[in-house]
């Protein structure tokens, strides 16, 4: 993911604009959650239940407020501004508000045969309080999702969207002191400045969405605190056609992940590797996809989004007019209205901005590759993805690619659908991220798993005691033998 820039005010829970970050209290801010914090108004089930569902009731009554600001900020269509980012939030919410509970409840263990008569079991109690930074691709459903986690664990929040969505973030800044507990959960607006001036604060668990550069400044300041923290960064993630691939449905299916957002999505795929044997004809049937699902004239079609700025707008443009190669598809560019026409590069310079840099926006590179085992050295030769994705109809081949490969998330004949199971943890690994959430994997990131022991008083076995010898030692001796 891409990084932030700098802006200038602050909203606090009241949604009321406040000083610059060089003149606001963010210490009594945090200072004041944490007070809330320690007073225990957070740890009911009551409490907990309460702030789930003010977010869904929230997306609910101002779903249209929501969907108007994704539009403003990102130019989205309608559909897949509600799809992706409120749908997504709803039913991840959902979820968690559903098992929660059972989540909460101490976990029995075997307390084993040294520490007997006794009983084990795990507490999950909450961290404290957490700071959650959203960033501006999916600024509903990346803020909302990792605090309804947070709440639920029975945590206080701080939660920063991104100010690169202002729209977005204005919207939440007025309506989440509205629907849930305005002490415990605290909205700051602003940039870079706000940002560094909250990193500076002492947080029990930060949880920061965006670009891997920006991972390693946030995860520099948690260390001054020995903080914990959950990064969801990105990467290059890359796109496995075989030679046996049903080419027609891997095409339809790359163009929908990589396109939709205009290509800003963190898992969409980043570039393809397909098999040499059937490149001329995937490549015919990507084309046909993209013409079919945006029209012969993309920059009219109502189902493809724009570039979030001008910078961002730029900054692709270099990176395709350096990227050498063949356009098969695209090229064209518009910065006025930050439109990006869905674009294919035939086999760039693989030393290219274009493959060494995460692309996020609409320009697909093809390579084209002598093998599967080409294919999968490919991908090791570089930082490890947050998802990858395998095209092939032989449950042989996708398994070598997923067991010879590393990468945050994967699927087999899709792309980006690995997010949707409430089950599945989402995450990265290395450079694509650390940690996970979803369900219940969000739950234990923001709890401290705490193992207790309970015992009986009798008996007391005197075996424990020193002074060791004699009998003693040899009882030890057989026991830890």
């Amino acid at each position: 993911m891409t990084d932030t820039a700098p802006a200038s005010s602050t909203t606090s829970a009241n949604g009321n604009s406040s000083t610059p970050a060089d003149a606001h209290p963010f210490g009594e801010l945090v200072g004041s959650v944490r007070a809330i914090f320690d007073s225990g108004r957070t740890r009911p089930m009551q409490w907990r239940r309460r702030q789930l569902e003010g977010i869904l009731l929230m997306m609910k009554e101002h779903e249209t407020d929501f969907v108007e600001a994704i539009q403003a900020d990102l130019g989205r269509p309608v559909s897949e501004a509600f799809a992706a980012d409120i749908g997504h939030a709803r039913l991840q919410v959902r979820h968690v508000l559903k098992h929660f509970e059972k989540w909460a409840q101490p976990t029995k263990a075997s307390a084993g045969i040294l520490s007997q008569p006794a009983k084990a079991e795990i507490i999950h109690e909450p961290l404290g309080v957490a700071l959650v930074i959203a960033p501006w691709n999916y600024p509903v459903q990346l803020l909302l999702e990792p605090m309804a986690a947070a709440l639920a664990a029975g945590n206080c929040v701080v939660a920063k969207p991104s100010e690169m969505a202002p729209a977005c973030a204005a919207v939440l800044a007025r309506l989440i002191p509205q629907y849930l507990d305005d002490d415990a959960v605290v909205v700051v607006e602003g940039g870079v400045t706000e940002t560094t001036a909250l990193l500076e604060q002492r947080f029990d668990h930060i949880f920061f969405t965006g670009s891997t550069a920006v991972g390693k400044v946030v995860m520099a300041a948690a260390a001054k605190h020995l903080t914990p923290v959950t990064l969801e960064l990105g990467g290059k993630s890359p796109t496995i056609v075989a030679a046996d691939a049903d080419l027609s449905v891997a095409a339809k299916r790359i163009v929908w992940g990589k396109f939709m957002n205009a290509g800003q999505t963190c898992i969409a795929p980043d570039y393809v590797l397909v098999d040499e044997t059937v490149k001329d004809r995937f490549v015919e049937l990507v084309g046909s996809a993209i013409s079919s699902f945006y029209g012969k004239d993309a920059k009219s079609s109502a189902d493809l989004g724009r570039i979030v700025n001008e910078r961002h707008h730029d900054r692709l443009a270099g990176l395709l007019s350096g990227a050498g190669g063949v356009v098969s598809t695209g090229g064209q560019i518009d910065r006025d209205i930050k439109y990006v026409a869905p674009t294919v590069v035939l086999d760039p310079d693989l030393g290219s901005s274009l493959m060494t840099e995460e692309i996020f926006g609409p320009i697909l590179p093809i390579i084209s590759v002598p093998s599967i085992d080409a294919a999968i050295d490919f991908v090791n030769e570089r930082s490890k993805p947050l998802a990858l994705y395998i095209f092939s109809s032989s449950r042989d081949t996708a398994d070598r690619v997923l067991e010879r490969t590393s990468s945050g998330g994967a699927c087999v004949n899709h792309a980006v659908v690995h997010i949707l199971p409430d089950g599945l943890p989402f995450g990265g690994v290395g450079p694509s991220g650390m940690g996970s959430y979803h369900g219940k994997s969000g739950f234990d990131a923001f709890s401290h798993h705490k193992s207790v022991v309970r015992r009986t008083t009798r008996p007391d076995m005197p075996l424990m005691y020193p002074p060791y010898s004699g009998i003693k030692e040899k009882i030890l001796r057989i026991v830890f033998k």
